[in-house]
């Protein structure tokens, strides 16, 4: 095709080019001058170009690979995200040896990276398939199993090398770093979303630390990051060097927006003075819009978002995530949950559940294993996300709506109790639009019909007039 290049085409282009011209080009440039754009997602509105100087990038990546001792142009990485996306840009200025994914599962394996950002749901994904595994196991291998990851999560806590750690390493731990493609792996980080302790541990029981790093494209990717022997479970660790970070009007909780300062805070939206000003001050602070609080060490906790907040009819601020997260934590069938009610009367949820993806990390019909075990469990023969819908399979229903209800109980007031539910046929992904960016601009915050419009479900009019006339 026309434009399409393989490497040894793209770097004959340049030939002709004279040394002279292109050093012409490198003296002209300057530190505070822009040297790339990102557009963000559009969360409140349309998107906006993230300028980011060749300062903020050549300062970022020095301080970030010293912070976490990475070893310039030697790193191995597994590249899945958007080549737009600030930490591919992050990539290519640790100058690391970056592979871009088509089976992520089969492109670790081949790669074995030297460090791995993965997302909450690439860390979930992950447990999930190794539980599945690890179910099927024979009796005494699951009993091995159990002893080494206790060892494992006694050294991780404690960062003292228990009795037995030794041979919980050879018998189990490298035998799993090897077959999830992480032998090689120094550093395993998340970010871009909250990941939960149980997630975190899980890792942890296998000698796999998983710490968190969090930013923005504002902030050129990283502003503080967990690092190991240096980190707390579920916290995003501690500024960068030569960077700060605090909360403005903390609550009574100490929870308050997360604001940073330093050399890579970007330098202003392309072309939008008005948006600009709203994000920086006129100390140079960053306002980044998550709330956060501190422990008494100084580690950072990201614990929401300012304009996330629901705001019913009735005038009631509610907070989404806690009550998500908390039903995800009653009822482990559930994958994803989206509270629904702003501007509305009450409030109701969106619920998927776990099932099986494909090589291309699409959701199938097929019910995870997880969920086909609980099933067995139950005397439950459905077998796909469809029948279970179909037939409203009681069990299952009733599972979630016990779930529901001792959630509610611990409400702090009526209008956060959930008062409808509805399942979803297909699970979130990205390329249905639910996750990543879709997911960000149609939140809590827009009316549930709007976001209804926004979903690629084939029955979608079907369960928006089933909450609708609720």
């Amino acid at each position: 095709e026309a434009n399409v290049f393989v490497w040894a085409e793209f770097m004959k282009l340049g030939e002709d080019v004279p040394d002279e011209q292109l050093n012409t080009v490198i003296d002209s440039l300057r530190a505070n001058e822009c040297c790339t754009l990102i557009y963000t997602s559009g969360t409140t509105g349309n998107p906006k170009g993230v300028m980011l100087s060749h300062d903020n990038l050549t300062w970022t990546a020095y301080i970030g690979s010293s912070k976490v001792n990475i070893n310039y142009a030697e790193e191995v990485v597994v590249s899945y995200l958007p080549l737009s996306h600030v930490a591919v840009v992050s990539h290519f200025h640790y100058n690391a040896h970056s592979f871009f994914q088509g089976s992520l599962v089969t492109t670790l394996k081949e790669v074995r990276p030297t460090w791995f950002l993965g997302v909450p749901r690439v860390w979930e994904k992950m447990q999930e398939k190794m539980k599945a595994v690890g179910a099927k196991a024979p009796p005494m291998m699951r009993r091995i199993s159990d002893w080494a990851k206790s060892i494992g999560l006694r050294y991780n806590y404690s960062n003292l090398v228990p009795w037995g750690f030794m041979l919980a390493n050879s018998l189990v731990f490298k035998r799993v770093r090897a077959a999830l493609g992480l032998d090689r792996c120094r550093f395993c980080l998340t970010g871009a979303a909250p990941i939960t302790k149980d997630t975190v541990e899980y890792f942890m029981s296998l000698n796999i630390p998983v710490t968190e790093a969090y930013g923005m494209s504002e902030s050129s990717g990283p502003h503080t990051v967990a690092i190991i022997g240096e980190y707390r479970v579920t916290s995003c660790g501690k500024a960068l060097p030569g960077c700060k970070t605090k909360l403005v009007n903390p609550d009574k909780d100490g929870n308050g927006e997360v604001c940073s300062w330093g050399r890579n805070i970007f330098m202003g939206y392309l072309n939008m003075p008005n948006e600009t000003a709203e994000a920086l001050d006129q100390d140079g602070w960053l306002h980044s819009g998550d709330l956060g609080k501190y422990d008494q060490q100084g580690f950072l906790y990201i614990t929401g978002r300012i304009k996330e907040l629901i705001i019913t009819a009735g005038g009631e601020n509610i907070p989404p995530v806690p009550i998500e997260e908390a039903l995800k934590a009653e009822v482990p069938i559930i994958s994803n949950a989206m509270l629904i009610g702003d501007k509305l009367k009450f409030l109701s949820m969106l619920l998927t559940l776990k099932c099986v993806v494909d090589d291309n990390s699409e959701p199938t019909d097929e019910l995870s294993p997880e969920v086909l075990d609980f099933c067995k469990q139950h005397g439950v023969t459905a077998t796909k996300v469809s029948e279970v819908i179909a037939i409203k399979e009681p069990t299952i229903y009733k599972a979630i709506q016990d779930g529901l209800e001792r959630i509610n109980t611990r409400a702090m007031s009526n209008a956060q109790k959930v008062q409808k539910w509805v399942i979803l046929e297909r699970d979130f992904s990205v390329s249905g639009g639910e996750l990543g960016k879709l997911l960000e601009q149609f939140t809590v915050l827009t009316p549930l019909r709007p976001i209804a419009e926004s979903l690629h479900y084939a029955n979608k009019q079907n369960w928006v007039n089933t909450l609708c006339c609720w």
